[in-house]
């Protein structure tokens, strides 16, 4: 009867777990469609990455800056609208992430404390793919607004 009950409560909690990571729609990998995407003269982030490490995640970026030049950068911490280190983005070295909705993020991203980029996260209601508005501040001060879509892999 033990074996049983062991048994079926290890079951349950790695379904538990594995819903659980289903049910948040930004686990996963992000490749952008740069046919539907509205991007000024700045840089593409060509493949995102949000995965579960432990109880933070991790976000990681391949693209290319402006100049074309790759990069890929990485972001790990929580949805809870504080500042947490970036690497390898020479715009930003800290990120902060929110959750406004279950399929939406609001993310600030600063440089030196500074905001560079604000926006917003929204995966579509099927899952297949999402939208990240965002405002930049360009060299010349101008603030400069852009769409990126991503189709889910």
């Amino acid at each position: 009867m033990k074996i049983h009950t062991v048994g079926l409560t290890a079951a349950l909690c790695v379904i538990g777990v594995a819903v659980g990571l289903a049910a948040d729609p930004q686990l996963g990998t992000w490749k952008l469609n740069e046919a539907s995407s509205k991007l000024k003269g700045t840089a593409r982030n060509h493949t995102v990455v949000y995965a579960e490490s432990g109880d933070n995640v991790t976000i990681t970026i391949d693209g290319v800056d402006e100049s074309g030049k790759a990069y890929k950068s990485e972001w790990t911490g929580k949805f809870d609208g504080k500042d947490y280190p970036v690497t390898g983005d020479a715009t930003s070295d800290a990120r902060q992430y929110i959750r406004a909705s279950p399929n939406r993020l609001n993310f600030v991203s600063k440089l030196a404390g500074k905001v560079t980029l604000a926006g917003s996260v929204t995966v579509s209601a099927d899952g297949k793919s999402r939208t990240v508005n965002a405002t930049r501040t360009d060299a010349k001060g101008k603030k400069v607004a852009q769409t990126s879509v991503y189709d889910k892999q």
